[in-house]
């Protein structure tokens, strides 16, 4: 697979290295369906340099203008950030950042709250584990395939007592939505997707973004891309993929990944594997190797899920409209939020 250093809408990999706006401006209007990133957190890490506060969110700004011009009509963007530290206290980007894209006219559809487990012990507050994530919306019809990343059900054989539906499962058998609080493990050091950067996107975390928000062959966008983990979400499920990087050592391991992906080598945490609870003891599921050069399985066509709640099994399929149609884009009520599909089984938006 080429991976292209400059932006083409026909590329299935571009890895810009350099600044984030030289970048976008490569990037024709309307052309992504989803940007997702990370930013830098202005808090002096290898990648940044800490500014004014004042400063940084005029840069942000900037940033996130380009953004919003190349976004589809149809398109999101996920912002994933954490807090601004100053002499032990804390601000809280996402709260800062908003008013910017409220600006722009997005719709913010969920906060959603990325919840680890493992970081850094503070001794002057309570410690950290958690960053959020704004999801926002260009318009009110939109991408959102939620059965793409349902979870098990808790109580996967709980039926109605009563009514017309007494004795039928009342469950969806695909699983539940996975609502807007998201316990992922991050990357530390005995994570098996971990490198040199010291704050890497788990790529399962994208992923579900990825499926949720876009269909085969769209293009997804990382400004911030660090070491790929974007780009190999993406190209794992049949999306374009496009990302910037300042760090030359950063980009050098991103194409390293996505060459291991590309001949089988590429170890990540699975997604279907639950959370580790020393108290519990559920079946091991080993780490995903990714191969590029097969026909990776888009979510309507994965193997089957073990249901670590039953015992039992599912397989994730695309969300298809009860008319018989697949959902996406194109599909006239998908994520409209007016009714139809859209409001099937929950489909307010939680994904």
């Amino acid at each position: 697979m080429e991976i292209a250093s400059h932006f083409d809408i026909n590329n299935r990999i571009t890895l810009y290295t350099g600044d984030c706006l030289d970048f976008l401006q490569e990037i024709p209007d309307q052309s992504a369906a989803l940007v997702v990133t990370s930013p830098p957190y202005n808090i002096g890490k290898e990648y940044e340099k800490k500014t004014s506060l004042a400063t940084y969110l005029a840069w942000q700004e900037n940033v996130i203008k380009e953004c919003y011009r190349i976004l589809r009509e149809d398109g999101s963007i996920c912002w994933e950030v954490g807090n601004y530290v100053n002499n032990g206290e804390i601000l809280p980007l996402d709260i800062m950042l908003f008013p910017i894209f409220n600006r722009l006219g997005l719709h913010l559809r969920n906060r959603i709250i990325w919840h680890f487990g493992h970081g850094l012990h503070c001794a002057n507050r309570f410690s950290g584990r958690y960053e959020t994530i704004l999801w926002f919306t260009k318009t009110d019809d939109y991408i959102f395939n939620l059965d793409s990343v349902r979870i098990p059900q808790k109580y996967p054989n709980k039926k109605y007592y009563k009514g017309e539906k007494k004795g039928e499962f009342s469950s969806n058998p695909l699983g539940k939505n996975p609502s807007d609080v998201w316990e992922i493990p991050n990357v530390k050091s005995n994570h098996v997707e971990k490198t040199i950067h010291p704050c890497q996107f788990p790529v399962e975390l994208v992923e579900r973004l990825v499926l949720a928000l876009t269909n085969e062959n769209d293009l997804v966008v990382d400004p911030f891309s660090g070491v790929g983990s974007t780009a190999i979400a993406a190209l794992m499920h049949h999306r374009k993929a496009a990302g910037s990087e300042i760090v030359e050592e950063y980009v050098a391991i991103a194409k390293q990944r996505i060459q291991d992906a590309e001949n089988g080598k590429l170890r990540i945490r699975p997604m279907e594997r639950p959370v580790y609870d020393p108290q519990e003891s559920k079946a091991y599921v080993p780490p995903k190797t990714i191969n590029l050069h097969q026909k990776m399985a888009s979510e309507s066509r994965r193997s089957p899920i073990r249901n670590p709640f039953s015992g039992a099994s599912r397989a994730t399929r695309a969300s298809r409209c009860p008319c018989g149609s697949r959902a996406g884009a194109g599909h006239p009520s998908v994520g409209s939020g007016r009714g139809g599909y859209a409001r099937h089984e929950g489909r307010a938006l939680s994904p």
